[in-house]
């Protein structure tokens, strides 16, 4: 094949502009690398470079503005014998900046190639962030507020492997991205060319200024203090290492469900009782016993501090709406998961079974309530009350009965955690025979 280049696509730039002779020295680039077109992916987003990937006879994907090496990353890391080229311009590396900056410091075999015009523009010539301080734009005096970006200081500082930088009519353009291509981690190649459609109308010395600059040693070739591991060898390799994955529990129908309908549960606890584990228990004897079950959980961002409120919805139909309005039952076991859903019990139903701390207030209410000293009456803990609230629910209700219960404990817990729980258990049924509901 002797070129890459769709026949079908002419260069369709402003007169003047620069952005052909780079297309014609990629395509140079990857014919020299003897690269065919199902090898190689140029990925682009918006703007003029955005056109690049119709020039090509390549795979080719066309994004969002700034995103280019988002999806160039899934690519090279899903396909990694591809060779991935990602095209951006000024505008998508000011809006982009931070994947440009993950990317260096990922070093995944990736070649970022920036078009730098200094300028929006396919917008109307307003400044980027590559745009000079003293330049004309039709931004107005913006531009003169702002210090432009350096990308070539920027991806060597910021860890990438291989930066470059030339002017689109110099003939070791294309050596250059044949170097950047064959770099085993990512590279960025910029290549600065003036805007003749808009930028050089208020900037006429920037042409020249350009050409005084092709006699000046520019940015080009490996960065030896950023050389490293490529990212896509050491993930592949440190995942390969570990440990596999858990197969999923499958949960066997067991046990025999009470309930013909939605039942309702919720939660209210505060961080450190276990609320999520115990909600996750719940959902297990449910399961066991062949219902259907959402749960949600509330608590805030904090560590051992904050409400914990888990909301748990059992049915022997499929469940449309996983929200809980009007619960059938309440566990209060903390202020703080009661302070969270207070506005909850002046909507209660009047057959709602409330099961609550003895050391816990709750609005006042009409439902049936079942009031227990955990720690006194029967020497549980504030940390295991939601394994304890089971346990109570489990005697009282038919949406969890006790060989339920112990279904849901033997899927969720292990070991240690387990044996507690069966002990806490064991305690609230003893209580129970003594103090029968």
């Amino acid at each position: 094949m002797k070129t890459l280049l769709n026949d079908r696509r002419p260069l369709v730039y402003c007169p003047g502009c620069d952005h052909a002779n780079v297309v014609q020295a990629l395509n140079r680039a990857l014919m020299q690398l003897k690269l065919s077109g199902n090898q190689v992916v140029i990925v682009t987003d918006i703007g003029c470079s955005g056109l690049f990937d119709t020039f090509y006879n390549t795979h080719a994907l066309h994004g969002l503005h700034g995103r280019p090496l988002t999806y160039a990353t899934g690519l090279k890391l899903a396909r990694p014998e591809l060779t991935v080229i990602a095209v951006m311009g000024d505008g998508g590396m000011g809006i982009g900046g931070a994947h440009v900056i993950a990317s260096c410091r990922r070093n995944l075999d990736i070649n970022l190639l920036v078009l730098n015009n200094f300028n929006y523009g396919m917008t109307g010539g307003q400044c980027s962030v590559s745009t000079p301080q003293q330049a004309i734009t039709s931004s107005g005096f913006l531009n003169q507020l702002e210090q432009p970006l350096d990308f070539c200081k920027l991806a060597e500082t910021a860890g990438a492997s291989w930066v470059g930088r030339f002017l689109p009519e110099e003939k070791e353009l294309a050596a250059g991205i044949s170097e950047a291509v064959c770099h085993h981690g990512f590279s960025v190649l910029e290549v600065e060319n003036v805007c003749t459609g808009r930028y050089a109308r208020g900037n006429p010395r920037a042409l020249r200024e350009k050409k005084e600059h092709e006699h000046n040693p520019l940015f080009s070739g490996v960065v030896s203090r950023n050389e490293r591991l490529e990212y896509g060898d050491g993930y592949r390799r440190l995942a390969a290492e570990q440990p596999a994955e858990e197969p999923f529990t499958e949960i066997a129908v067991e046990q025999t469900a009470a309930i013909d309908d939605r039942c309702e549960i919720m939660l209210l606890g505060a961080a450190g009782q276990r609320m999520n584990t115990a909600g996750e228990i719940l959902c297990f004897a449910a399961m066991a016993a062949g219902l259907q079950v959402t749960r949600k959980s509330d608590y805030p961002i904090t560590v051992l501090r904050g409400h914990s409120v888990c909301e748990v919805v059992c049915s022997p139909q499929p469940i449309r709406y996983t929200g809980i309005a009007r619960p059938d039952v309440i566990l209060a076991l903390a202020p703080e998961g009661v302070e969270r859903k207070r506005s909850v019990f002046e909507s209660v139903k009047s057959d709602c079974l409330i099961i609550k701390a003895a050391d816990v207030e709750i609005p006042p209410s009409q439902c049936r309530i079942i009031e227990i000293d955990f720690q006194q009456q029967c020497g549980i803990t504030f940390i295991n009350r939601g394994v304890a609230a089971l346990a109570v629910l489990s005697c009282v209700h038919p949406v969890l009965n006790a060989n339920m219960f112990r279904s849901g404990l033997f899927y969720r817990l292990k070991s240690r955690q387990l044996e507690m729980a069966l002990v806490t258990a064991g305690r609230i049924s003893s209580w129970f025979k003594e103090n029968p509901q």
